[in-house]
């Protein structure tokens, strides 16, 4: 799904160094290579929207429509021009909009809308789903869950980002016993110091500085995730920090 890294906007500039807004304005305009761009930038973060119109109380299939809807409108039909920016993020611009495009679409599980969008966006529903179905029941918002599944899904990113990058310089195996201690959905592992250095033969000081390395490291790519979710670069520290606040309210939840 995540083919973003060749796609191409304006000037020849890469979609994953380019300001969102950029992207956005090049496939309003049809610019060329926009709307494949914004496409692309879509791929990336359908999750947490269909996580969202699930928990406002939609079937998996009336979810799926929305979601391919709703990426069709945005995409093919230069709409939306005019929704505000909310800041400059690009977490609260995707929801703002599907909000609005939900409010004027009925539910229907149209067989031949969905297949009408398949070219747009080719997404994985049947993980997503799988993840959803054990989620238990919680008195927390939709757009609190919202905030929380996009937060984990950029640790995700930069967690197999980092597991690339390990493998390429011949520590894969490594990799799988630390990753435990780079939190997120690794933590549950609960595994120790003492047993991380059993597996790899090394003492327990090496296993802390090697963690410690990791998880530098780790922050770093989330850190660059969030960057290309916001226009301006001062905004990483805020986004970070509400981020952090969805994840902690959203606890056990996602």
């Amino acid at each position: 799904m995540d083919q973003d890294q060749s796609s191409i906007v304006p000037d020849g500039v890469r979609l994953d160094s380019t300001r969102w807004t950029v992207v956005l304005e090049a496939a309003q305009s049809r610019t060329h290579g926009g709307p494949a761009a914004l496409a692309r930038l879509c791929a990336r973060y359908w999750q947490p929207l269909y996580g969202f119109a699930r928990r406002r109380g939609y079937g998996p299939e009336d979810a799926q429509d929305l979601v391919q809807g709703f990426f069709a409108h945005l995409i093919e039909r230069r709409a939306l021009r005019r929704v505000e920016r909310s800041k400059g993020r690009f977490r609260s611009f995707l929801l703002a909009c599907f909000q609005k495009f939900m409010a004027k679409e009925t539910r229907r599980a149209s067989a031949e809308k969905r297949g009408g969008c398949v070219g747009i966006v080719r997404l994985d529903w049947r993980d997503e789903e799988g993840r959803l179905s054990v989620e238990p029941e919680d008195p927390l918002t939709a757009e609190i869950l919202y905030d929380a599944r996009w937060a984990l899904f950029l640790l995700r990113r930069a967690t197999d980002q980092l597991e690339q990058e390990q493998i390429a310089a011949g520590k894969g195996a490594a990799f799988q016993t630390l990753k435990a201690f780079l939190g997120g959905e690794g933590a549950r592992t609960n595994v120790s110091y003492e047993e991380a250095a059993g597996v790899l033969k090394v003492g327990v000081p090496a296993v802390k500085t090697l963690i410690h390395r990791l998880r530098q490291r780790h922050a770093q790519l989330v850190r660059a995730e969030v960057e290309r979710t916001v226009e301006d670069p001062n905004d990483v520290e805020a986004e970070l920090r509400s981020l952090r606040e969805a994840l902690v309210a959203a606890e056990g939840r996602v």
